[in-house]
């Protein structure tokens, strides 16, 4: 049966289709109507209910919490998400290729497969390293692609002891032992609006993917990458970001020191 609902701020009573959403008819309407995952993870499209009724669909708490649902707040969401990572979770062998560093306490490492098909993910996901002697620990893949070849971008933390194994003994030809992809964030090649992607340390690894996926699918829109660092040391892979905005000029790669001396030609702030 079709339903109305009367969107306030737009002046506007929208048609709501059976088995419809809120944001789809609004869309269709051509009503702006706030949204970013267009899945019930974001929140983007959170608004008060007035007075009716409305059916909330399986989202996540971070996008709508009990309390606020409570309150009175609904999702207008589009109720299934048209780009879903549904690749196979997978536990594969990968052997140790390069080690390089990236920075003084960042280092670079890339995997490639031992046997078997590549290992499928979509960038902006991570993986579950088993490494020998090691506890498990999550990285994200800042490769592109699910390719037989993973790139990884890995810091030392004080008193870690996977990332101590990780810097100090780790050698070519190792076996790591990789299980994934994980998370739900990454990049949606559908999405036409701008993308930000806001990075510090090796936070950058899967907005690298992301950047380097959305410039290789020819999305169009403007990419703005914002790096967080504390000092000039700090800072990777410069030339590699700038080196592809040159390339593509929608992309935008800004550094952003806590701790630069007087006159760095990088952006400056807390």
């Amino acid at each position: 049966m079709t339903k109305y609902v009367e969107i306030r701020q737009a002046g506007r009573r929208i048609e709501v289709p059976e088995g419809g959403t809120i944001l789809e008819a609004a869309l269709a309407d051509g009503t702006a109507y706030p949204h970013g995952c267009r899945s019930g993870r974001c929140g983007s499209c959170k608004s008060r209910l007035v007075s009716g009724e409305v059916d909330l669909l399986d989202h996540s708490r971070f996008a709508l919490s009990e309390e606020e649902n409570a309150q009175g707040l609904i999702l207008a969401w589009l109720g299934g998400d048209e780009e879903t990572a549904s690749h196979p979770r997978r536990r594969l062998n990968f052997r140790v290729e390069a080690i390089k560093d990236a920075t003084h306490d960042i280092k670079h490492i890339r995997l490639t497969i031992v046997g078997g098909d590549p290992f499928a993910f979509t960038a902006g996901q991570y993986a579950r390293f088993t490494f020998p002697d090691a506890p498990t620990r999550d990285y994200a893949m800042a490769s592109e692609l699910g390719e037989r070849e993973l790139e990884f971008h890995i810091r030392q933390v004080p008193g870690g002891a996977a990332t101590r194994r990780t810097h100090a003994l780790l050698k070519l030809g190792d076996l790591v032992l990789v299980e994934g992809p994980f998370c739900s964030s990454y990049l949606r090649e559908q999405h036409a609006g701008p993308i930000l992607c806001v990075a510090g340390g090796s936070g950058l690894a899967p907005v690298k993917g992301i950047v380097e996926a959305a410039i290789a699918h020819g999305m169009k829109q403007p990419i703005h990458v914002y790096f967080g660092a504390r000092s000039d040391p700090d800072l990777y892979p410069v030339d590699h970001f700038e080196g592809l905005a040159q390339q593509h000029p929608n992309l935008t790669f800004t550094p952003v020191l806590s701790d630069a001396p007087f006159g760095s030609r990088w952006r400056t702030g807390p």
